[in-house]
């Protein structure tokens, strides 16, 4: 009697031994798919233009909305750890391309607002945040050079150039975005792409005034190049720097003194060599 009594204690210990092992199993797979789309959320902030805080404070977030409260998370421009202590769960991304793409920031963070007010679950929020990644650009090429070309013009304008010169800003613009998208292409190679569009514009500006359509070629010059400025880099460059995130603010301050520096000489080669 004594052994079978043991007996039925041993098979109790085994089966509360088996409820704990499948409890901690599922567990540690939840807090896997907490990991996994934490890292999906700041890789497409982070290649979209989002500042470094701004990411690690919303993969933080999205991980204490589904009560993983021991998350930890560093961010560069060019990569992204993100650990969950006391738990065997470390995951690093590195980011090769980035933009500007402020469409999918507020996408995300309107994601993330209804994660943090538990309208959204881990698999829904795991669906939606693949839609945003793999949606395409926002406009078309031909909107982009549009754009550009109507945004220098304004420029001009502002810069106090004259009306004679409106037109050839929205040449230059134009033409200069058009040359930033073939070279992109052409060359993954971002500065190079910005320094030849630079060479287009500063060649446009320079013609335009040796044929009599434009007066000032620095007012066109200057109202052309702005939409190959990067405002956003500097931005957030500054904005890190002051959070307290020197390595992402000095590296970003450092990539947009590299794309002034070569929209600069290209459009000094145009006019040496024009």
């Amino acid at each position: 009697m004594s052994l079978l009594k043991k007996e039925r204690e041993v098979v109790k210990k085994m089966n509360g031994f088996l409820r704990t092992y499948r409890r901690k199993d599922h567990n540690e797979g939840f807090v896997h798919e907490v990991a996994a789309v934490c890292v999906l959320t700041g890789k497409i902030l982070l290649q979209n233009g989002a500042e470094t805080y701004r990411v690690e404070d919303t993969m933080n977030r999205i991980a204490n909305s589904f009560a993983v409260h021991d998350a930890q998370s560093f961010v560069t421009p060019t990569g992204i750890i993100f650990s969950i202590e006391n738990h065997d769960v470390t995951k690093l991304v590195r980011i090769s391309h980035r933009g500007t793409n402020l469409r999918k920031v507020t996408q995300v963070n309107t994601l993330s607002r209804r994660v943090a007010q538990g309208e959204v679950a881990i698999n829904e929020l795991q669906r939606e945040l693949v839609r945003i990644d793999n949606s395409t650009v926002a406009y078309s090429d031909s909107m982009q050079i549009l754009a550009a070309a109507v945004a220098s013009s304004c420029f001009l304008l502002m810069f106090l150039g004259k009306w004679q010169d409106l037109f050839p800003a929205f040449i230059a613009g134009g033409a200069g975005q058009a040359g930033m998208i073939y070279f992109h292409k052409l060359a993954k190679v971002k500065f190079f792409s910005e320094f030849m569009s630079s060479i287009i514009i500063g060649m446009i500006a320079l013609a335009s005034v040796k044929l009599g359509f434009g007066l000032e070629m620095n007012k066109i010059i200057i109202g052309a190049v702005m939409p190959l400025v990067p405002g956003v880099p500097i931005t957030n460059a500054v904005r890190d720097i002051m959070a307290g995130d020197l390595v992402a603010g000095l590296s970003k301050s450092a990539e947009a003194g590299l794309t002034a520096f070569a929209i600069g000489i290209g459009v000094t080669a145009a006019i040496v060599l024009g």
